[in-house]
């Protein structure tokens, strides 16, 4: 038997990637993408144009709240790092919220966040703003491909390499699959709503504008920022093997997420503004699901690991 046909080989690691998007999810990046930008980019033109209502604030605000919760500690802290373990009802909520933020559907925005892990700042990362050089054109061309541009490479990460234990999962296979779904209900709820409320067309239009595309390009470009800013700015307080940084002006829009290198230096913690008045929403809410039963063995910081940790 030859070295190509030993079992030891053929056993080895699956490949970093499985083939490429089809055309259909292709186009869904770039309308989910593209549409909500040009709302965001409209926003200010139109809030002086028509207002925004209170009603408008009013639904956008909870559904900010619950999609990007869904994405911080339901996506990233719970799915991706295991941060917490959740009942089956808490497991598939946080599956469905995170849904609702349009950043894909969960088992796929896991496998390239494990990849980004596996790889940070390296070869094999999907989306660092090293991977150019380090000359101002370079990092200009690398901020843009680590925030947004690499979402429009059709290069899929390989799942059944990245996350075995979701594909194993019938409940987020299931959610999984109706993405399509949870990203309709996410833009169409907040004109429904607003139609309701004001009894008029015209609140309907409003609020799934605010409510809705608006919203939604928000939290991207938020999330996006964790990938972009927060690998590229900042300080350094831990010690980690990447471009980690903590952004202080992004951590309430991000619910906690812009404290990042504490968050590569111990990937697994369930909190990652350790330090005092690191407003951390994402692990306030956590501990709320502990206290309620919800979640457990949650991977708290202990000051022993903090100070092994520090630079």
């Amino acid at each position: 038997m030859s070295v190509a046909e030993s079992p030891a080989r053929a056993a080895g690691p699956k490949p970093l990637l499985d083939g490429q998007r089809g055309v259909a999810s292709t186009v869904a990046v770039y309308v989910f993408v593209i549409v909500p930008l040009l709302a965001l980019l409209a926003a200010v033109p139109a809030a002086w144009g028509w207002g925004l209502s209170w009603v408008d604030v009013a639904i956008a605000l909870p559904f900010y709240v619950v999609s990007g919760l869904g994405i911080t500690v339901g996506f990233h802290r719970y799915f991706t790092h295991g941060s917490f373990k959740a009942t089956r009802p808490l497991r598939i909520a946080l599956a469905i919220s995170g849904s609702l933020a349009l950043q894909g559907p969960v088992i796929d925005w896991v496998a390239d966040h494990r990849r980004h892990h596996a790889f940070s700042d390296k070869e094999g990362d999907p989306h660092s703003p090293w991977l150019f050089g380090t000359g101002p054109r370079a990092l200009a061309k690398g901020f843009y491909h680590s925030h947004m541009g690499w979402l429009f490479g059709r290069d899929q990460t390989n799942e059944r390499r990245f996350t075995p234990d979701l594909l194993a999962d019938r409940d987020i296979v299931t959610v999984d699959r109706l993405f399509v779904l949870w990203a309709t209900l996410s833009l169409v709820l907040p004109g429904v709503i607003g139609g309701l409320v004001t009894m008029s067309w015209a609140g309907a239009l409003t609020a799934f504008f605010w409510g809705g595309l608006v919203r939604v390009a928000l939290l991207h470009h938020v999330t996006w920022s964790i990938n972009s800013i927060c690998h590229m700015i900042g300080d350094q307080p831990f010690a980690s093997r990447d471009h980690s940084r903590n952004v202080w002006p992004l951590a309430v829009l991000s619910f906690g997420e812009s404290w990042h290198n504490l968050h590569h230096a111990d990937p697994t913690c369930a909190r990652h503004g350790v330090r005092r008045g690191q407003v951390d929403i994402s692990a306030r809410v956590i501990r709320i699901f502990e206290k309620l039963g919800w979640a457990h063995s949650v991977r708290w910081p202990t000051a022993r690991r903090l100070e092994k940790l520090a630079r």
